[in-house]
């Protein structure tokens, strides 16, 4: 009785937690696509924390890349190629 007791007081606490966690955790990108990343902003005078890479489902989203010309979040396709780029 006091183990339905204590779940019971517990659920309403465990509830909010469990929802407001993600239902996956974010991968990092390869080894590889790292490599051709790292290339591509090379190329357009940019560079950034690989920390900040997100894999998405269409690609790839760059926070906080540092370029010549100023601050940037960036939007890679699949292919690598740039979808988007807004300054910050």
């Amino acid at each position: 009785m006091t183990r339905i007791l204590a779940l019971a007081l517990a659920a309403p606490l465990a509830l909010p937690l469990a929802l407001s966690a993600p239902a996956f955790a974010d991968e990092a990108p390869t080894g590889a696509e790292l490599e051709k990343i790292t290339a591509l902003l090379a190329e357009l005078q940019c560079e950034m924390d690989p920390d900040d890479i997100e894999m998405e489902d269409e690609g790839y989203e760059l926070d906080d890349v540092f370029c010549a010309d100023g601050q940037y979040d960036i939007e890679l396709s699949k292919d690598f190629e740039v979808v988007e780029k807004r300054k910050e």
